[in-house]
């Protein structure tokens, strides 16, 4: 009866929209995840289709974020790392390996977002024939649009934007790569949105809090749990070149009343930084005085100029990437106005992101025009301009709005901040054996509110240094349910855990693993939670992916492999493997016990590495990890 009902759904929509043939992989979403998740499952002989929304693929590396988030840069490799060369071959092939350019690409870490879409359309030219990309295809977060028999996705209804039909895409296995988690939803799996209260799970920076940046928690910070969401803003790409900048323009719909804060903020030199703690109403005044007499500001952590309201990162080509101030109280994010975005509809999201580029718009004009700021102050903000040469279908401006986070599924396995945390001093935060790439950022989070009197720092704010290189298992982005879903952009977690998942490094490598996972699930005729986690990691490390991070181990080095399986198998605990090193009797007791071997070797004389070799022939059958 379902399976009768199912097929007539198919026939009807086949009659009024356009019924795709079936794909090996279905994306939703064509952010840097998807692709590498399509990328992945194309090396393993599988077919994939992106179906993005915008006219543009590759999410918010070419909208604007050329500075990429990364603490520990070897930490995160295979795709990622593979993106990050060709970034810098490109700048090298362009204007030489001793340019400027190639300096200020940083290793291929920074770069403008032409470029990144550049890059990603050549990482995607290999695989023509068996990953199509299809732009202006609006997915629509309505259970209607999925189609499912039990707890199987048969297939997704999107609208072609450009001719307003509906289209129906089969496939296999379905990949939500939304920054939004619209997919997921709309396929019934749980998921949270908000902030979870300090008491749920014991995490610092959870719920309710106000922090100097750099600096203690203050007043007001209960832990409350609730539902606002880090605010969004958009990534720009300024430059200070006259020959390529475009004059910022007063907006349409500009509304003075929404900046007027900021100057007293530039007269008094009031900041967020922890330095502003020793600042008096006397320093204040003193340095409004300065101000009047020409001078810069003179108050600690103060920002001049178009640095008070943005955090300007040099890019190549004499543009940076412009971010939200975190030592502001009034900049580019725009709090509370984007709580609804996560679960709302696309014509609300877009009214917001309209509503979102004239407020910025109009921040940026108000700093170089208002006669109530300083004239040395407008003057030095004015020395930027939007960069000529970036979107030229959108007014040189940013054609997506920043969603640092949207849906956050309950996956198999539900990151913390205790996941990215050391157990100890100087120890690594928790191994997990089921570990599908390392990654290292702070646990981070902007404001989630607006100004508010007395208070240090904008609601939600936060920056957590102590977080280390961590691992992240397959289960964050595998449904308990849907047997043939994989969500390796808007993954498990909770807010604090999502704050360091949530960046573009950590999601490519996420969705290296969904793509492989895909494929390996389709050889096996089975459902995503039931795969052999060790397939996939052998997989992944043939790839040079990292698994578990080691200082003095590398992709390229010829143990890399060896180290990867036994490091997340818990024989190789601190952040050195040691090789070349003796073995001890304590190394000896150790892996004799996890292995069950005999180990019969020379204390002193035989190396750790060799140990471990034998002990990983042992573990593989003998046998090569490449087929």
């Amino acid at each position: 009866m379902r399976t009768t009902i199912l097929l007539n759904l198919m026939i009807l929509l086949s009659c009024v929209g356009i019924a795709r043939p079936g794909y090996d992989l279905v994306v939703v979403g064509g952010t840097p995840g998807g692709i590498m998740a399509a990328i992945a499952a194309a090396r393993e002989g599988k077919n994939s289709v992106i179906l993005e929304r915008s006219s543009h693929i590759g999410g918010l590396p070419v909208n604007g974020l050329g500075a990429t988030d990364i603490n520990t840069r070897a930490a995160t490799t295979g795709l990622f790392r593979e993106f990050v060369e060709e970034v810098r071959q490109y700048y090298v092939d362009k204007y030489g390996a001793d340019s400027p350019q190639v300096k200020d690409c940083s290793g291929g870490f920074h770069f403008e977002p032409s470029v990144a879409g550049k890059v990603f359309d050549r990482m995607l030219e290999p695989y023509k024939g068996r990953i199509s990309v299809f732009t202006l295809r609006q997915f629509d977060c309505d259970p209607a649009n999925v189609e499912m028999v039990d707890d199987r996705i048969l297939g997704v209804r999107v609208t072609n934007r450009a001719t307003g039909r509906s289209e129906t895409y089969r496939g296999e296995i379905f990949l939500d790569a939304t920054y939004e988690g619209d997919l997921g939803a709309a396929a019934g799996v749980p998921f949270r949105v908000g902030r979870e209260g300090r008491d749920e799970f014991g995490e610092p920076g959870a719920g309710r809090i106000y922090k100097y940046w750099s600096g203690p928690v203050a007043e007001g910070s209960d832990g409350q749990g609730d539902n606002a969401v880090q605010a969004y803003n958009y990534r720009l790409c300024l430059t200070d070149d006259p020959a390529n900048r475009v004059a910022i323009e007063r907006p349409k719909n500009y509304n003075r009343e929404e900046y007027v804060s900021l100057i007293e903020d530039v007269w008094t030199g009031r900041n967020t930084h922890v330095s502003f703690m020793g600042v008096t109403p006397e320093m204040m005044e003193e340095n409004r005085r300065a101000i009047e007499a020409g001078e810069k500001t003179r108050i600690p952590g103060d920002k001049w100029g178009i640095a008070k309201i943005t955090n300007m990162v040099t890019l190549p080509n004499r543009k940076t990437d412009a971010n939200n101030q975190h030592l502001a109280l009034i900049s580019t994010d725009l709090p509370e106005e984007n709580w609804p975005w996560p679960t709302s509809s696309w014509e609300w999201r877009d009214r917001f992101a309209d509503r979102l580029r004239d407020y910025t718009l109009g921040l940026l004009w108000f700093a170089q025009n208002d006669e109530a700021l300083p004239a040395h102050f407008r003057e030095a903000a004015s020395q930027w301009g939007l960069a000529a040469d970036e979107y030229l279908d959108n007014g040189h401006f940013p054609r997506q709005v920043y969603v640092r986070e949207g849906r956050r599924f309950e996956g198999l396995y539900f990151f913390t901040a205790k996941d990215a945390l050391p157990v100890e001093d100087g120890q690594r935060p928790p191994i997990h054996e089921s570990s599908v790439t390392a990654s290292h950022y702070s646990l981070d989070s902007h404001a989630v509110r607006k100004r508010e009197k007395g208070r240090v720092h904008l609601d939600g704010f936060f920056g957590i240094t102590d977080a280390r290189v961590y691992t992240v298992p397959y289960g964050v982005m595998v449904p308990r349910e849907v047997d043939n879903l994989l969500l390796p952009v808007p993954v498990s977690g909770s807010h604090v855990g999502f704050s360091t998942l949530r960046m573009e490094p950590c999601w490519m490598a996420l969705g290296q693993a969904a793509g492989i996972a895909a494929s390996l699930t389709i050889d096996n005729g089975i459902k995503v939670r039931n795969l052999k986690i060790e397939q996939l990691q052998r997989k992944l490390v043939e790839q040079k992916a990292t698994l578990i991070y080691y200082e003095d181990v590398a992709p390229d080095d010829e143990a890399f492999e060896m180290v990867q399986i036994l490091g997340v198998a818990g024989y190789l605990p601190g952040w050195e493997a040691r090789l070349s090193e003796a073995v001890s009797e304590a190394d000896l007791a150790v892996w004799r016990r996890r292995s069950g071997m005999e180990l019969d070797v020379k204390i002193g004389s035989t190396s750790r590495g060799e140990v471990l070799k034998m002990i990983y022939e042992n573990k593989t059958g003998g046998c090569p990890v490449r087929k």
